[in-house]
C-alpha cells in the first residue's frame, strides 16, 4: 500500500493551497480517508475526514470553513483544499487511509507527508 501526498509548499498568509493524495494497493473506495497534520514540536492532529460512498465529512474546529476534503474514487485520490491560510496552519500534512478487514477491524496506512509553510 502506498499513499503519496503532493501539493505542499510555501504560501503567504491568506493564500490557498490544494493538497492531493493518491493511493495504490488498496480498495480505495472502501476506505474512509483523512488528513492529519503535525506542527513542529506538537502532536499529530486530525484535520479532516471523508467517509465512503456518500462522502460525509468532518473537520477540526480550527479549520472549519477554510478546509474542504474531497475524494475521487475513480482516481483513488483524496484532496484537501485550503483557503485563507494562517501561520498556525504551518505543518507537515499526512494522508491517512483506514482499510476495513472484512469484519476483523481495520488497518491504518500513512503517507510520508507534505510540508505546508505559511509566511507572514
Amino acid at each position: 500500500v502506498q499513499l503519496v501526498e503532493s501539493g505542499g509548499g510555501l504560501v503567504q498568509a491568506g493564500g490557498s493551497l490544494r493538497l492531493s493524495c493518491t493511493a495504490s494497493g488498496l480498495i480505495f473506495s472502501s476506505c474512509p480517508m483523512s488528513w492529519y497534520r503535525q506542527a513542529a514540536g506538537k502532536e499529530r492532529e486530525l484535520v479532516a475526514t471523508i467517509s465512503t460512498l456518500g462522502g460525509g465529512t468532518t473537520y477540526a474546529e480550527s479549520v472549519k470553513g477554510r478546509f474542504t476534503i474531497s475524494r475521487d474514487d475513480t482516481k483513488d485520490t483524496v484532496s484537501l483544499q485550503i483557503t485563507n491560510l494562517k501561520f498556525e496552519d504551518t505543518a507537515v500534512y499526512y494522508c491517512h487511509a483506514e482499510e476495513p478487514q472484512g469484519g476483523f477491524g481495520t488497518l491504518d496506512y500513512w503517507g510520508r507527508g507534505t510540508q505546508v509553510t505559511v509566511s507572514s
